[in-house]
């Protein structure tokens, strides 16, 4: 298995795609196919058959999985913000 900067968890931010500049915790990393699975983000419809437990059925909202690549520790997000903000003094 490859070696990712992401560990189950972590705090991250996503850096790219439709949850962009959203924040979460590592649920779940699969290594093999290089994505993480982010609490609250890429919410996706599951639909779930009939069962004795829910005779109607229903629609269940999960975690999809983001690609590792669109990923940041909030951490290292937060000092890369910091280095990025103007100092206060006047550039002349």
């Amino acid at each position: 298995m490859p070696k990712t900067h992401v560990k189950q968890g972590d705090e991250v931010v996503v850096l790219a795609g439709a949850s962009a500049g959203k924040r979460g915790r590592v649920l779940e990393v699969l290594s093999r196919k290089n994505r993480a699975v982010v609490e609250g983000l890429a919410m996706m419809k599951k639909h779930q058959a009939k069962t004795q437990d829910q005779p109607e059925g229903a629609i269940v909202e999960k975690e999809g999985s983001i690609h590792m690549s669109n990923l940041m520790l909030a951490s290292r997000f937060d000092e890369r913000q910091e280095k990025r903000q103007p100092s206060g003094k006047a550039a002349s």
